[in-house]
C-alpha cells in the first residue's frame, strides 16, 4: 500500500513537471530564432515519436535520442 502511495506521488510530480516545461518553453519560443525552433522541433518531434510506440523501453528510447540529439546539441552550442 504505501508502494502505491509513493508511486501515485511520482506520478503527480511527473504531470507537475511537464507542465513547468510546456510553461518554460511557452515563455522561450517567442524569443527563438526560427533555426533554433527548427532545431528544437526536430529533436522533439523525434522523442515524441519514439514515446509514441508503447511496445519500447525507455531506456532504447534515451539511448537513441542521445545518439541522435548528440550532433544536434553541439550544433547549438557552437551557434
Amino acid at each position: 500500500m504505501a508502494q502505491n502511495a509513493l508511486e501515485k506521488d511520482v506520478d503527480r510530480q511527473i504531470v507537475a513537471t511537464h507542465k513547468r516545461f510546456v510553461k518554460a518553453m511557452d515563455g522561450r519560443l517567442p524569443t527563438l530564432g526560427l533555426d533554433t525552433k527548427e532545431r528544437y522541433f526536430a529533436v522533439l518531434s523525434a522523442l515524441v515519436g519514439k514515446l509514441e510506440d508503447p511496445g519500447k523501453p525507455l531506456k532504447d528510447i534515451m539511448q537513441e535520442m542521445m545518439l541522435e540529439a548528440g550532433s544536434m546539441i553541439l550544433q547549438e552550442l557552437q551557434g
